[in-house]
C-alpha cells in the first residue's frame, strides 16, 4: 500500500518583540494562507488519517486554519509533538518512522529548514523553495524506509500559487 506524506511548512508568524520563539502567533496573511492551504487540500481530497504537529504556537494555529478550511471530520487523529519544534531533518525522519503502518495519509506540520530538506531529500528535488506554508505531497513505500529519493513527488503547493 502506497503511504501518502503531505509535508506543511507552517504559516508566516509575526517576528514582533514581545514573543518567545515558540509562542510566536501567525499573523493576517499567515492566516489567509493557511484558510488556502486547507481549501487546497480539500479539494484535492487530501485528508489525513494522521497529523502530526510541532508544539509552536504557529503550527498549531496553521493546523488548526488547515483542519477548518478542509472541513476535516473528527477522526483525524492530531499529535502536537514537541520533538518537531526546531528538529533538524534526520530527527523529523525519525518521528515519521514512527508512523503506524495502517496510516495511509501523514500530515507533518512543522518548520524550516527541516521541512524543505525533508522534501527535497525524498524527491531529489535539491533546489525546490519551501516558503512559509507550502505544501508538498509525497508517494512513499514504507513509513520507515526514509532514505534519499525514496519518496515520488505527487503535488506541490505554495501560497504564491494560483489558488484552489
Amino acid at each position: 500500500m502506497t503511504k501518502r506524506l503531505i509535508v506543511l511548512r507552517h504559516a508566516k508568524a509575526t517576528h514582533k518583540p514581545g514573543f518567545a520563539d515558540e509562542d510566536r502567533p501567525l499573523t493576517g496573511r499567515g492566516r489567509h494562507d493557511a484558510d488556502a492551504a486547507g481549501e487546497w487540500m480539500r479539494v484535492r481530497q487530501l485528508i489525513p488519517d494522521l497529523v502530526l504537529c510541532s508544539s509552536s504556537r504557529r503550527t498549531r494555529e496553521t493546523w488548526d486554519r488547515v483542519a477548518l478550511a478542509m472541513r476535516a471530520g473528527p477522526g483525524i487523529e492530531v499529535f502536537y509533538d514537541s520533538r518537531l519544534y526546531l528538529a533538524d531533518d534526520d530527527a523529523t525522519l525519525d518521528v515519521i518512522a514512527e508512523t503506524p503502518d495502517d496510516t495511509g495519509t501523514l500530515l507533518i506540520v512543522g518548520h524550516n529548514p527541516a521541512a524543505q530538506q525533508i522534501v527535497c531529500g525524498l524527491t531529489g528535488q535539491g533546489d525546490l523553495a519551501f516558503p512559509t506554508c507550502a505544501i508538498a505531497v509525497i508517494d512513499l513505500g514504507s513509513w520507515v524506509r526514509l532514505v534519499p529519493g525514496a519518496g515520488t513527488a505527487h503535488s506541490f503547493w505554495t501560497p504564491g500559487s494560483a489558488e484552489a
